[in-house]
């Protein structure tokens, strides 16, 4: 039995131009191409695509996926390491839990939802750790400066990392501020707060004027990104977004 491109990407969420990508770089070709150039897959296809799934969950790049499956490694030991990291999920996600139900507590104790006052703002973030998805993404486009920035990371000691942190969010909450009192982008106290984003990521990336726009186009697009910023206010992504653009047009430019 054979299924189209369309009926595989219906069954395992992952988007027709994802499989066809996989295709060109030889990771998963189809069992056989009609003469209109459809693409057709069998089930050892579509056993091949669990495993690559299985295997983006593990955060591993495309290319040590293709290396992993066509070198015949033992799946067996491959699936082991994934169960590991969905027990460590399923703690991650208990502390998320904890977290946001700390939040509605102090959004219902507070008169004005929209800002809510917090005592410790970086509680708002306690559980939320990188996306593997998108580490796996920097690591495959960018691996040079996926390094660089994962060994500047593993180099802070546990209080460093977590007094980034915590500047980090009370970043945030200062850009949520300015947003709320109808602060322009451009004025120099939020041009202040993004020259301390740009430095902070210059810690682990130095992004030219064009990587630093490209990064505030990824937190408004990007849903993963966006719904960090939405905890804090509704439109912040936008907002920062603005003051990232003036600041990579007069500074980076």
């Amino acid at each position: 039995m054979a299924w189209s491109i369309a009926d595989v990407a219906r069954m395992s969420g992952v988007t027709s131009r994802t499989l066809r990508h996989y295709d060109e770089i030889g990771l998963l070709a189809p069992a056989w191409t009609a003469g209109d150039g459809h693409r057709y897959y069998e089930e050892p296809q579509l056993l091949r695509l669990q495993q690559i799934l299985l295997m983006r969950e593990l955060d591993l790049g495309l290319r040590e996926i293709r290396d992993v499956l066509d070198s015949g490694a033992d799946r067996v030991a491959v699936l082991r390491e994934h169960h590991a990291r969905l027990l460590a999920e399923r703690d991650r996600l208990g502390t998320l839990a904890r977290t946001v139900a700390r939040t509605i507590a102090e959004l219902e104790e507070s008169e004005d939802q929209d800002m809510v006052s917090i005592n410790r703002p970086e509680n708002l973030f306690e559980g939320f750790g990188a996306d593997p998805e998108i580490e796996a993404e920097a690591r495959e486009r960018w691996p040079e400066a996926y390094e660089r920035s994962r060994q500047a990371l593993e180099g802070l000691p546990p209080e460093a990392v977590e007094q980034w942190q915590r500047e980090a969010t009370a970043r945030m909450i200062r850009f949520a501020e300015h947003m709320a009192a109808g602060t322009p982008a451009a004025d120099p106290a939020v041009q202040a707060e993004v020259d301390a984003h740009y430095r902070d990521v210059c810690r682990f990336w130095t992004p030219c004027a064009e990587a630093y726009r490209g990064l505030a186009r990824t937190y408004v697009e990007d849903p993963r990104f966006r719904e960090n910023f939405d905890r804090i206010a509704d439109g912040l992504a936008e907002y920062q977004q603005q003051a990232m653009d003036v600041y990579a047009d007069a500074r980076l430019g």
